[in-house]
């Protein structure tokens, strides 16, 4: 995955302090990758968060949105919820995003997992009980994916659930990032 390799390098000038990601959807996998790709050089995240996304080496069910015409693109992109409705009524608005949005779905759509060390990190994964690309089974199987500490949180709501629960996610955020960092 090149954009991990790329931001592996960056981040690998911030490792004079507690490190942690977070990423939603692509975002969780992209956080993974750049994990794995640190701790092969002795960097250890003081946390992974992963949201919205199944354990990288669970099979793909049938995803194909970046082949589809750009009507079924949009439709996606509404089925999810996590763009204003307004926004995709605007022509001019679809017609800048749709190419990266494409270009999104078609580098998850075509990850490939490749066995090897995974993380030592602790992972706490959160998903939405509504999420139509991810189960509680998918999200289950991050556990497998770190020998460190690892929790499953689940909210009500889609793949956006982040958007309702805001409040709740941040304190669980600082809770866990406060523990992981907290001075011995």
């Amino acid at each position: 995955m090149v954009v991990a390799d790329k931001l592996s390098a960056v981040f690998t000038d911030w490792t004079d302090r507690p490190l942690a990601f977070f990423g939603h959807s692509m975002g969780a996998t992209i956080a993974f990758e750049v994990a794995r790709r640190l701790e092969s050089r002795g960097v250890r995240l003081a946390i992974l968060f992963v949201s919205g996304r199944p354990a990288p080496s669970m099979p793909r069910r049938g995803h194909r949105v970046h082949l589809s015409d750009d009507a079924a693109v949009l439709a996606e992109m509404k089925k999810l919820s996590g763009t204003e409705s307004q926004l995709l009524e605007d022509d001019d608005f679809v017609r800048m995003v749709l190419p990266v949005v494409r270009n999104d779905y078609k580098a998850i759509e075509t990850y490939r997992y490749v066995p090897g060390p995974d993380v030592c990190s602790p992972v706490l994964a959160m998903i939405g009980d509504d999420d139509p690309k991810v189960n509680q089974a998918e999200a289950e199987g991050w556990r497998s994916h770190t020998s460190g500490r690892f929790d499953l949180r689940v909210y009500r709501g889609g793949h956006f659930y982040l958007n309702d629960h805001r409040e709740a996610v941040n304190r669980l955020l600082v809770e866990r990032l406060t523990a992981v960092t907290a001075p011995s």
